[in-house]
Formats: structure tokens, C-alpha cells, sequence
């Protein structure tokens, strides 16, 4: 395990964990909307959505501080683009009728993102 990373390393680790602070609140705004304003039709895409985000913008936050070398780095980006793309399929879906055409490549980022996780784990 590297004790010491390069500052621009420190940096990414913040701006991830930051990131993920961030997806995480704005998915309670989006469970809020679906909940409370979006139309019946639309709630189930939108909470799952919300769900997507609030468990990677969680896993984002807890995990990026932890991180100690690029490989955890990419992993963690991934799963953030993962779920931008995922969750923001979804919500374009619900709200402006386009085709979620972005969810099965941003899911397919986020089953990526969690494998190269586990390998980074697993070399220590």
C-alpha cells in the first residue's frame, strides 16, 4: 500500500469523493420530485433513477478517500460517469420522452467500474 500519493492523485481522490456528495444529494431532490410532483406514469423511472444515483454518489464518497492507486481511481470514474450516464438516461426519458439510449452503456460503466474496483481491491 503506498503511503504518500502525488498531490494531483490527493486532488482526484477529493474531487471524486466530492462528486459523489453531490450525486447523492441531488438523487433526494430527484426521489423528492418523483415522489411529490412528477406525474404517477413516470414515478417508478425516475426513483429508480434516484435510487442509482444516491448508491453510487454514496459509494463514490466513501470509497475515493480510500483510494491509493490509479486503477481505484479509473474504477471510481467510471462508476461516476456509470451512473451520470445511467441515472440521466432515465430521468431524460421520463421528463423530455427521449429513449434512455445512454442506460445501457452507463450500466455496462457501472458493472466495469465495480469489477476493476474488486480487482484494485483484491491486489491490496
Amino acid at each position: 500500500m503506498h503511503t504518500s500519493n502525488p498531490p494531483g492523485f490527493v486532488l482526484q481522490r477529493r474531487y471524486l469523493a466530492a462528486l459523489g456528495s453531490l450525486l447523492a444529494g441531488l438523487s433526494v431532490a430527484l426521489a423528492a420530485y418523483a415522489m411529490h410532483a412528477a406525474a404517477p406514469g413516470l414515478q417508478p423511472r425516475l426513483v429508480q433513477a434516484a435510487v442509482f444515483a444516491f448508491a453510487h454518489g454514496l459509494a463514490l464518497t466513501a470509497l475515493a478517500p480510500l483510494a491509493q492507486r490509479p486503477t481505484c481511481l479509473l474504477a471510481l470514474a467510471m462508476l461516476l460517469v456509470g451512473a451520470f450516464l445511467f441515472s440521466g438516461s432515465l430521468l431524460a426519458a421520463a421528463l423530455l420522452g427521449l429513449t434512455p439510449v445512454l442506460a445501457p452503456f452507463g450500466g455496462g460503466l457501472l458493472i466495469t467500474g465495480w469489477l476493476l474496483h474488486a480487482y484494485d481491491r483484491l491486489r491490496g
